[in-house]
């Protein structure tokens, strides 16, 4: 088992920024493929940014040059660092852990962008 805690979040003006942080149980950064999720009210969760094991990144569109995701072995934590913050970057940020069948999700921080 692997337990995901995110904290991080708030509420920002448009233009602002924030960091949101998950930190997991254990070291499994060697072996999982570390993600962040987001879900806005009546939407389906998307894919924000996901780092490999090896540190490939990739990004949704709509956040590519915004957002940038990264991650400590040492500390057993994955970072978002969000940049120029949208009203439509309001949403529950998750954060995921996955490597063949095991798929853990942390509890989700809210992000609110509004002036």
């Amino acid at each position: 088992q692997v337990q995901l805690v995110e904290s991080g979040g708030g509420l920002v003006q448009p233009g602002g920024s924030l960091r949101l942080s998950c930190a997991a149980s254990r070291n499994i950064f060697s072996i999982y493929v570390m993600g962040w999720y987001r879900q806005a009210p009546g939407k389906q969760r998307e894919l924000v940014a996901r780092i490999g094991r090896g540190g490939t990144t990739n990004y949704a569109g709509s956040v590519k040059d915004r957002f940038t995701i990264s991650k400590d072995n040492a500390k057993n934590t994955v970072y978002l660092q969000m940049n120029s913050l949208k009203p439509e970057d309001t949403a529950v940020y998750y954060c995921n852990a996955a490597w063949g069948r095991d798929d853990y999700w942390g509890q989700g921080t809210q992000v609110t962008v509004s002036s």
